[in-house]
Formats: structure tokens, C-alpha cells, sequence
């Protein structure tokens, strides 16, 4: 049986190319019917806002990729409550469907998962 992998995704959107490689990487890894979850942590729960407008900052639109998780089989993705708070977003603000874990669970989930990549 396939090892399970959770993407750990921390950086904003337009901080830098490790939003993009952490989507790629679920991308990938769905497309090889690989276990696997994402995690929106810290700056990285920018990644789910909905409207984006990434060209004002010169950036490429990360949403195609976001939009394309659950086609490619990544359907466990989830978010951290308490990074979503300490930067003002809410549930209803995200563009895809993320599961809100509190620390406890956040521990739990990554102690579910074989290998753990953060980017």
C-alpha cells in the first residue's frame, strides 16, 4: 500500500514559489492516486482566499491549481483555526471547502499521515 503524505503548506500566495510547489505536489501525487492531505498553516491560509487578485502584485493566479485538487483525488484538505483567525479570515471567505482544526487536532492529523512535507 502507498505511504500517505500530508503537504503542510505555510507561505502566502505571493511570498515566494512555495505555494506553487506545494500545489504541484499534491497535483502529483493525486494524479498517482497517492494518499495524501494538504494543510493550510500560518501565511498559507492566504492561498484559500477567494478573489484573489494576484496580477495587482505581478504574481501568476494559483486558483486553476487550487480549483483542480479535488479532480485530481485531494479531497482531505485542511486549515488551521487559528491562523484563519489571527489574520481576519473566515470559512465562508475561502474558495474551496477546508476542514478548521484547533492544535489538538492539528497534532492528531499529523501524526495520521506516514510522511509530512511543509513547503
Amino acid at each position: 500500500m502507498a505511504r500517505s503524505l500530508l503537504i503542510i503548506s505555510r507561505q502566502a500566495p505571493w511570498k515566494g514559489p512555495s505555494a506553487r510547489e506545494a500545489l504541484d505536489i499534491a497535483l502529483a501525487g493525486g494524479a498517482f492516486d497517492l494518499p495524501l492531505g494538504m494543510l493550510f498553516l500560518d501565511d498559507g491560509v492566504f492561498q484559500l482566499q477567494a478573489e484573489q487578485q494576484p496580477a495587482v502584485l505581478e504574481q501568476k493566479n494559483l486558483a486553476a491549481n487550487l480549483q483542480a485538487l479535488p479532480m485530481f483525488g485531494v479531497d482531505e484538505l485542511f486549515v488551521c483555526a487559528h491562523s484563519l483567525a489571527a489574520r481576519g479570515l473566515d470559512l465562508c471567505h475561502l474558495a474551496l471547502p477546508a476542514e478548521p482544526l484547533d492544535a489538538p487536532a492539528l497534532r492528531a492529523l499529523i501524526a495520521r499521515f506516514d510522511e509530512v512535507i511543509t513547503l
